[in-house]
């Protein structure tokens, strides 16, 4: 995979995928506004599945699971401008204000097509990453605080997002794993977001579910895509990478084990019940 990512500061990317496509299960550890120069993403969550191309700007929640599939398209490569919104530049920028919110329990993507102030902003980036010299620390700051300031011009209700400065708090264990169980992430990471260590997660999941997280994920993600592939018409290689496995022949052996046959033989199959449910009416 050709993966290329040039930085001006460790907030600010310029990043590449010339391949034929790129997966990642992933929990952003601070908001990204993203930017796309060519390309196409969808971004599966536990709500819904976004697809962002050319033109198209997003902000990606922090501490929000998602699985991220990187496309070219048209001949192009997957090319975007991403500006990490940290913690740490956001308490900075925030200091100066008196911002009462209400926060929003689960925040979640929000777009901001070819919108011209955000557009002009980002854009502006560009002739930097082909510089030599060394982007200049107060510029960067200032390029951050612009990007701010627009999203809460355009986006009265982002405070609610980009001001939460908490950890996740403990919340119900059985509601989300019951969202959230398509995603791939280490058990250190789920206990995170539950707001528990890694022991108190186990200890509490198998008083919940009265079996392992990992065998219980394992079951749950074949279930799904099992629907997947047999109710939404998805192949079974779209299916596996948006229900959380690794690669297909992982995904395929783990099926087969499971349900006794292949994924691909559920169209088939699905073929041969409809013919006879045909002959048995007539």
């Amino acid at each position: 995979m050709e993966h290329v990512s040039n930085y001006l500061t460790p907030e600010i990317k310029l990043s590449c995928y010339q391949d034929k496509f790129f997966k990642s299960e992933i929990v952003f550890d601070q908001h990204m506004l993203v930017w796309f120069i060519s390309g196409e993403t969808r971004i599966v969550q536990a709500e819904a599945t976004h697809l962002f191309g050319s033109g198209d700007i997003f902000l990606i929640p922090r501490n929000k699971p998602a699985t991220i599939i990187n496309f070219p398209k048209d001949g192009l490569p997957h090319k975007t401008v991403v500006m990490l919104l940290t913690t740490d530049v956001l308490r900075k920028y925030y200091q100066q204000f008196s911002v009462t919110t209400n926060i929003t329990a689960v925040p979640k993507i929000r777009s901001f097509r070819n919108h011209p102030l955000l557009e002009s902003c980002l854009v502006s980036l560009i002739p930097y990453f082909e510089m030599k010299d060394r982007f200049p620390p107060q510029l960067a700051s200032l390029k951050l605080t612009e990007a701010i300031s627009i999203l809460r011009t355009i986006d009265p209700e982002v405070d609610s997002v980009l001001a939460n400065f908490d950890d996740p708090h403990k919340v119900d264990l059985i509601g989300f794993m019951e969202k959230n169980y398509m995603f791939n992430m280490p058990m250190e990471k789920f206990g995170y977001l539950t707001g528990r260590s890694l022991s108190t997660f186990k200890r509490d999941f198998k008083k919940a579910f009265n079996t392992t997280p990992q065998k219980w994920l394992t079951q749950k993600r074949l279930e799904l895509a099992h629907y997947q592939i047999a109710e939404q018409k998805l192949k079974p290689l779209d299916a596996c990478y948006e229900t959380g496995f690794e690669n297909l022949s992982h995904f395929s052996f783990a099926f087969k084990k499971h349900f006794g046959y292949a994924p691909t033989s559920i169209a088939s199959q699905k073929h041969h019940w409809h013919t006879d449910l045909r002959l048995t009416r007539g």
